[in-house]
């Protein structure tokens, strides 16, 4: 008993059972295997040591390596997973102690928050850090960061060891010291240095911090020669942190497996780290920002269950009273992480936001202290303590049902009853990345399964490193289609180094390229396309449903659907990716349906458009369908 007192009683002890609490919470809610979007490609990239996709992420790739060989579960994937709950609670236990630390400067320096009768300041600061850590461990976003493989899980972490190295190296003497007795060799500043570059070589959003930063270094270190000289003598640890960027070209010139990019040469390097593919998004309309900036306006109060906002808006006038300068520092820091965000037009825009409600609960800590300090007269110790703590609790219990991933296999079994649809040796055409594409370089890379098939991704086509990755691991595809393939190149280097082209021009060469895939290879192994691939590819062919998937054929014969036994564990909660793969099942079905009406087999028509309606009950295709098969029978 006298332990668990001393522990509960140390700033560090709190931030150990927060940041443990929510590591078991993340550990529960954990995705058992591979989820949406980049989760199979970085999970393929870390257990290879590839490049993944731009900015390249080459610190989370080192760590994943070493985490996908932990004996500490059974399978890559849900080791990898664990890694970004661990990521994700050691962010938890750093926030904790930079709030621990802001609080207790603050009041410390401030004579206008001077004690009450009967106040314990040291209680109460614990009190609000430990509360502000779990307003943010179980905000929506950041949790969802915690249960599945993404680069945002180790951004999160940098997020809170950045900011807290910084406020120390700014406050630590002062707050300490007195005003007049900051020490100029102060070591924080070049942990702040390192820190900041190892957090560059994760994530490139973490220029976003900068604005703030500057802000609050020269309005506290002033803005004269000194302070200009300290940032130079930082260039060298935070170079040292950003080198880990080497890793990109001496890695690529060994062609792994996975070389998104191939940064060999310092303009590719250059392409890759600046994420230049990627531009044609950021700052494109007013329109798009317009709809990006309502969608974090009316999600953010559910972000944090209400209370957490309600909580940093008190925040936010305690901490105004208390050090403008700290207030104006965390409003910059939400502010310019909004700005940017909306102006980048992405379906998955969320983790952008992840600095704006990493500011949230920074100013919610403060309003959790300003309420312990109003109530404190009011109410006993224990009563209190556990009253503003059970009001943090509120993100937990308003999310734990729309995060908790442990019975979502919908990535998982999509990828096997795709790869299920296709025949020994098959060549599949597609740009369902999201749902399968990614997923697939896990599963073929990694486990080593359906390596007999070749998954090419047709956007990625429109990018010249993907060739040199082709020709490496499919050599037979680039040589069967040479002529075409260098014809595009040639159109396609224009474009990528901004030398005029005819648009047209280079259409045709690339539609031309995938028709001659197609054309050179389907009389010696089995060529399908997804039905998201649009009609001029495969003009002069048939497409004929085989599961997932559609096999082409250059006869006129009619073909029978081949009949594929889905291996499909459902997921109730419904979302723009959880609702469109499970239409994609009952579109499949519903093609099938159509062929076994092509060829006069009304009843396995019939099923197939009820099998449609257990996918998607709303599928009007599917009643409509299967409307006019009852219409035949009478």
């Amino acid at each position: 008993m006298d332990f668990i007192k001393r522990i509960i009683s140390t700033p560090t002890g709190n931030a150990f059972l927060v940041s443990m609490f929510a590591f078991i919470v993340y550990l529960k809610t954990l995705a058992p295997s591979v989820t949406f979007i980049d989760s199979g490609e970085l999970a393929a990239v870390a257990c290879t040591l590839g490049i993944a996709h731009p900015t390249g992420y080459p610190l989370f790739t080192l760590l994943g390596w070493f985490f996908s060989r932990l004996p500490i579960a059974s399978e890559e994937i849900l080791r990898l997973n664990i890694m970004a709950a661990f990521f994700c609670a050691v962010g938890v236990f750093i926030f904790y102690h930079l709030n621990h630390f802001v609080l207790s400067g603050i009041f410390g320096q401030r004579a206008a928050l001077r004690l009450k009768k009967g106040e314990n300041p040291s209680l109460a600061v614990r009190v609000s850090s430990a509360g502000a850590a779990l307003l943010l461990a179980f905000s929506e976003t950041y949790w969802s960061q915690a249960i599945s493989v993404e680069v945002y899980s180790l951004h999160v972490l940098f997020l809170s060891l950045v900011t807290y190295s910084f406020f120390k190296a700014v406050y630590d003497d002062a707050w300490n010291t007195g005003e007049d007795g900051l020490r100029q060799s102060n070591a924080w500043w070049y942990i702040f240095a390192f820190t900041l570059g190892l957090s560059f070589t994760n994530h490139m959003t973490t220029i976003l911090l900068a604005p703030a930063f500057l802000y609050l270094y020269f309005a506290t270190q002033r803005f004269d020669a000194s302070s200009w000289k300290r940032i130079v003598r930082m260039i060298v640890p935070f170079l040292i942190g950003f080198s880990v960027y080497l890793y990109l070209p001496f890695q690529a010139s060994q062609s792994p497996s996975m070389n998104w990019g191939n940064p060999v040469t310092l303009e590719k390097f250059l392409w890759h780290w600046t994420g230049k593919q990627y531009r044609v998004w950021i700052f494109s309309s007013t329109e798009a920002a317009g709809r990006q900036f309502k969608y974090f306006v009316e999600s953010l109060p559910y972000e944090f269950a209400y209370v957490g906002l309600i909580l940093a808006l008190i925040g936010v006038m305690f901490f105004w009273r208390a050090n403008r300068k700290v207030a104006i520092t965390v409003l910059l820091l939400f502010f310019g992480c909004v700005f940017y965000s909306i102006n980048y037009d992405i379906h998955d825009i969320d983790s952008y936001f992840l600095l704006a409600y990493f500011c949230v609960p920074l100013l919610a800590g403060a309003g959790l202290f300003a309420l312990y300090r109003w109530l404190n007269e009011k109410m006993g110790v224990v009563a209190l303590s556990s009253l503003l703590l059970t009001l943090s609790l509120a993100p937990l219990i308003a999310h734990y049902d729309r995060t908790d991933e442990t019975k979502n296999h919908l990535v998982e079994d999509y990828t096997m009853n795709m790869f299920a649809s296709l025949q020994p040796n098959a060549l599949v055409l597609s740009y369902q990345w999201d749902y399968w594409v990614s997923a697939s370089f896990y599963y073929q890379l990694v486990k080593g399964y359906r390596s007999d098939v070749t998954v090419v991704d047709k956007e990625l086509l429109r990018r010249s490193w993907y060739f040199k990755q082709l020709e490496r691991s499919h050599h037979w595809l680039i040589e069967n289609s040479r002529s075409e393939v260098d014809a595009f190149l040639k159109e396609l280097y224009k474009f990528e180094h901004d030398i005029p082209y005819n648009s047209n021009e280079i259409q045709e060469r690339y539609v031309g390229m995938i028709q001659s895939f197609i054309s050179k290879n389907i009389s010696t192994r089995p060529v399908y396309v997804t039905t998201e691939i649009e009609q001029e590819f495969t003009q002069g062919y048939q497409r004929v449903p085989e599961g997932l998937a559609m096999r082409l054929y250059g006869d006129t014969l009619q073909h029978a659907s081949r009949n594929i036994s889905f291996n499909y564990r459902p997921f109730a909660r419904s979302g723009r990716l959880e609702d469109a793969l499970k239409n994609m099942y009952a579109n499949a079905s519903n093609m099938k349906g159509i062929n076994y009406i092509q060829l006069n087999k009304i009843d396995s028509a019939a099923t197939a458009f009820r099998e449609a309606l257990q996918f998607n009950p709303n599928s009007s295709d599917a009643v409509n369908l299967l409307r006019q098969v009852q219409a035949i029978r009478r």
